[in-house]
This record gives C-alpha cells, sequence and structure tokens, in this order.
C-alpha cells in the first residue's frame, strides 16, 4: 500500500468522523427539535390506532380521548431522549460501515418506538390509580433506561459491532496525531 492510498484512507475516516459528530449536534439542537417533529406524530397515531380497537376515541393535535380518559401525548411521552441517546451510540461508534449503521439506526428506533407505544399503553389503564405517579416515574427513569440499554445491546449483538462509542474515535485521532508528528 502506497502512502497515497494511506493518507485518502485516513482523510476518508476523518470526513466520516466529522460528518458523524456533526449530524449528532445537528440532531441536539433546539431542544432535540428535528427528532421531537419526526417522533411525535407516530408515536400520537400508532397510540391512538391501537386504543381505537378497543374503545372510540377522538384524536385532536396531541391529545386522545375515549369515553372514559383523556390522554394528552407529551414529548416526555414520546422518549425522544432516549431515541437521542441510541442515535448517540450509533453515531459515535466508529468502523461501522454507512449501509450498516443506517440498519443499525432503523432497527434502534424501531425497536424502542415499539417498546415506547408499549410502555404508554400499559400506563394508560393505571391512569386513575392513586398509584399512576409512581408507576409512571418508574416506568420514565427505570425502565425506559433498561429498554434504551437492552436495546443497544441487541443492535451490537445483532450488527456484531465491536468499537466502543467516542472511545475507538479519540484512540484513532491520538494515534493519527501521533504518525503526523513523526
Amino acid at each position: 500500500m502506497n502512502i497515497n492510498n494511506i493518507m485518502n484512507k485516513q482523510n476518508k475516516k476523518v470526513l466520516n468522523l466529522i460528518t458523524r459528530y456533526l449530524s449528532i449536534l445537528i440532531l441536539g439542537l433546539g431542544n432535540l427539535y428535528i427528532l421531537q417533529k419526526i417522533l411525535t406524530p407516530p408515536t400520537i397515531h400508532t397510540t391512538n390506532w391501537i386504543l381505537g380497537i378497543f374503545t372510540e376515541t377522538i384524536l385532536t393535535k396531541n391529545t386522545i380521548r375515549t369515553n372514559s380518559l383523556t390522554l394528552q401525548i407529551i414529548p416526555a411521552c414520546v422518549a425522544i431522549s432516549a431515541f437521542y441517546l441510541l442515535i448517540f451510540l450509533i453515531l459515535s461508534t466508529a468502523d461501522i460501515k454507512t449501509k450498516t449503521r443506517f440498519y443499525a439506526a432503523c432497527s434502534a428506533i424501531a425497536i424502542l418506538f415499539i417498546l415506547n407505544i408499549t410502555r404508554i399503553l400499559i400506563l394508560i389503564p393505571m391512569a386513575s390509580s392513586p398509584y399512576f405517579n409512581t408507576v409512571h416515574w418508574l416506568f420514565w427513569h427505570l425502565i425506559s433506561t433498561v429498554f434504551v440499554v437492552a436495546t443497544w445491546f441487541t443492535i451490537i449483538k445483532l450488527y456484531k459491532i465491536e468499537s466502543i462509542p467516542i472511545y475507538t474515535d479519540i484512540k484513532y485521532l491520538k494515534g493519527l496525531i501521533k504518525y503526523k508528528k513523526k
């Protein structure tokens, strides 16, 4: 391998690294505005559709009304920060081919979306319970964290990811700096 091929490969890897971290920054702008705009409508409509199988529903913006319940889907219900964390992990992991990264991100989003809808549906019957706030807090702080960790480990195993998020990139950059100094 000649020096031009090595430099070209390094330039591509550095460009890939910059693109991945810029994507992370852009997705995080405006309090996760982009993800909120993408994920909120399917969360509302999927929840409404599933509830509609069991009871009559009326959907107005982000509020679902049934005969016995009014459910407002707020940004926290959509679990946008959990989706962002998964996307962050996928984008900050080096040595994943673009196609594999795309499939991994789509799979992670689909898994977490299904788990989140399930979480919402489990909480709905408890809405009038005096224990609702406690159960909701447990779901939000503990079970959602388990969902994200389990999804991440599933993605690692499914796509045979061996790199460590952020660390592998830092290690590569340190090696590149040492190589340039020589």
